[in-house]
């Protein structure tokens, strides 16, 4: 019996969850399915009462779990030994003035940099900071974060990279890149909801070499479902690969919209049941 509690697949059995906490209800349709597929928003609750009961489960959420937010993804990075710019997390703003001391800054990591909090998508969280002015501004920011509950942030070395960001999608077996370009000199950040313009042809090179790498760290850590951003470093003597974020809700408008992306999902669902319950 394959079970899905995604809206949109029609399995054997389909359950809405969404909205609301799994119960024994859920837990049981769990213990008499062979293949359990989730909504890409699915619950920490939903998705580990499945692979408690070692289900195979599509999208494999394991990582996203385990090394949740920015922060998560930068331990597993280094975890992992993954390029990626050198990254300082600061649980609280208190911790950030004990790790800069008498310097103000965060320990190697001189202006221009990047602070990111831990939550927030499409850049939206995202700064660049280039003088005490917006440091001062940022902290006073996490700290007012912080008393309604929403803590941590990292800063991260800032590298040149032409305002472009590659982003590489995992949806099953299918890969697209495409990158997201910033045309308006002096603004930072090349995400779509930023005015970023999306470019599939450029460097095909280098495109190809971050699908592999996207590729290959996809299988080691099991990611299934995820948008990637990465991006190259101008520097003309080394077009060194960086991995910035794993997106694990992710615009479609470079995937050329959600119906096209809705197609691809289904299909590579139908493929993925097909291999683990033939």
């Amino acid at each position: 019996m394959i079970l899905s509690f995604h809206p949109l697949f029609e399995a054997d059995r389909n359950i809405i969850c969404a909205g609301r906490q799994p119960d024994t209800s859920d837990l049981s349709a769990i213990q008499a399915a062979h293949a359990v597929v989730l909504s890409q928003g699915c619950s920490r609750e939903l998705y580990e009462m499945v692979r408690q009961h070692d289900v195979p489960v599509f999208p494999n959420y394991d990582a996203r779990f385990k090394y949740p937010g920015k922060i998560g993804q930068a331990h597993l990075f280094q975890k992992l030994k993954t390029p990626h710019p050198k990254t300082i997390v600061c649980r609280t703003s208190d911790e950030f003035y004990r790790l800069a001391g008498r310097s103000g800054l965060p320990p190697g990591l001189p202006f221009p940099f990047v602070l990111k909090y831990d939550w927030g998508g499409e850049g939206s969280t995202v700064f660049l900071i280039s003088s005490p002015a917006e440091l001062s501004a940022q902290l006073e920011q996490a700290a007012l974060f912080e008393r309604s509950g929403q803590t941590g942030f990292l800063v991260q070395e800032y590298i040149p990279a032409g305002n472009r960001v590659l982003r590489v999608t995992v949806i099953g077996d299918t890969i697209i890149s495409y990158w997201r370009v910033q045309k308006e000199k002096g603004r930072f950040g090349a995400s779509v909801s930023n005015g970023a313009m999306i470019d599939r042809c450029a460097d095909p090179d280098l495109q190809e070499t971050a699908v592999k790498a996207v590729r290959d760290f996809s299988r080691r850590v099991r990611i299934n479902l995820a948008g990637f951003d990465l991006l190259f470093s101008t520097d003309p003597d080394e077009r060194k690969l960086f991995f910035l974020e794993i997106n694990y809700f992710f615009g479609r408008r470079g995937l050329g919209g959600s119906e096209p992306y809705y197609e691809m999902l289904m299909a590579e669902i139908e493929k993925w049941i097909n291999r683990v319950h033939p």
